[in-house]
């Protein structure tokens, strides 16, 4: 989104609050009254109000969108802050509000019924089900989840939209992530999504490769683990515009058959995506060592060796060269895991040319 459009939306979006409190201060205390006085005629709001009802959906809008392009949104919090708001406010119009506006109506000799139900009580009848809905279900069962960067190609790209199986590795409260229910555990090759330790705000995605107490070998991009080598063979050459020259490889991890990407010599990278890259936001990838002159050679540990903890897991990206993994930061805990990847079920890189991929969508994840 242009930096322009984006600060607009973050003004937009503060002004959502005052104007929202005011709005509903309003319909809630003090437009009844205009109503109930004007009875049976309709009651006109004052200019100054009437204009606020007017662009708060507006601002509202932007601060959905703010919310949907922030990087570190927790989403569960979100429904969870929603869901209580709008029940409380349903719960408060039942149990109080709704008797003050009958007692006024006959006070005045008026029928109640000429008093319409605040739109705030309205709107928060209607969602608060829904809202509760939708957070049960991103909770316990299953919650979308977007692919943020290359590091798990070629099984999955940049602009994946995949589901992610919430109860695989057990069940957890929404905001607070404690397991209520032990369902299973990963195992070596699954697709899982987790919160990385270092910024447990945000949501990551790798292959799990070792399991706890497991001694795992990296070595030229191929693993070893408990001392057997895993199934590795090089089936040819990977190049998408972006990727030059990679080598494309199957390796069966586990119960899973997948693919990987590698680079026997240090990856070249460039500042700007090559010529032939459809994404305006990619890098050049080059691996045949004559990248352009300003290429920089992306050095990745060509051995890692180590233990893993009895209660963590390794979690590996399957583009072996090009992966921010459990190889530099450490390991994941249980704590941590939030689902198993299990289908995509869109694509579209906004960044890319060309639109949505409609073939990438129903794939199963191996």
């Amino acid at each position: 989104m242009p930096p322009v459009i984006m600060q607009a939306v973050r003004a937009l979006s503060w002004l959502a609050v005052p104007v929202g409190l005011v709005c509903v201060i309003d319909d809630w205390l003090l437009r009844p009254k205009r109503q109930l006085a004007a009875a049976p005629r309709p009651a006109a709001d004052p200019s100054a109000l009437a204009l606020a009802y007017g662009v708060l959906p507006i601002l509202i809008g932007a601060a959905v969108v703010r919310l949907l392009v922030a990087g570190q949104l927790n989403f569960s919090a979100v429904l969870a802050v929603v869901s209580a708001v709008t029940g409380l406010v349903w719960a408060a119009d039942a149990l109080l509000l709704a008797r003050r506006r009958t007692a006024a109506g006959k006070a005045a000799g008026k029928s109640p019924a000429l008093v319409p139900e605040p739109h705030t009580v309205d709107y928060a009848r209607s969602f608060f089900p829904v809202v509760l809905a939708v957070l049960m279900l991103r909770a316990f069962v299953f919650e979308p989840f977007r692919i943020p960067s290359d590091s798990m190609m070629p099984t999955l790209r940049d602009g994946d939209f995949i589901l992610v199986e919430k109860f695989a590795y057990g069940l957890r409260l929404p905001v607070t992530h404690t397991k209520i229910l032990d369902t299973g555990e990963p195992r070596h090759g699954d697709v899982v999504v987790f919160h990385p330790p270092m910024k447990p705000a945000q949501a990551w995605i790798k292959r799990a490769v070792g399991l706890p107490g497991d001694h795992v070998i990296v070595r030229d991009d191929r693993l070893t683990i408990n001392g057997k080598a895993v199934p590795f063979t090089v089936t040819g050459t990977f190049q998408n515009g972006c990727y030059e020259n990679m080598q494309l490889a199957t390796e069966r991890l586990g119960a899973h058959t997948h693919q990987a990407l590698l680079c026997p010599v240090p990856l070249e990278v460039t500042a700007d995506p090559l010529p032939s890259c459809k994404r305006s936001d990619a890098r050049g990838y080059v691996c045949d060592g004559h990248a352009p002159p300003e290429a920089i050679a992306l050095v990745e540990p060509r051995l890692f060796d180590t233990r893993v903890p009895r209660a963590d897991y390794l979690m590996i990206g399957d583009n072996r060269d090009n992966s921010d993994d459990g190889r530099f930061w450490g390991f994941v805990s249980d704590r941590e895991l939030i689902g198993k990847a299990t289908y995509i079920w869109f694509n579209w890189d906004v960044h890319r040319r060309g639109g949505p991929v409609w073939s990438r969508i129903g794939m199963k994840i191996r």
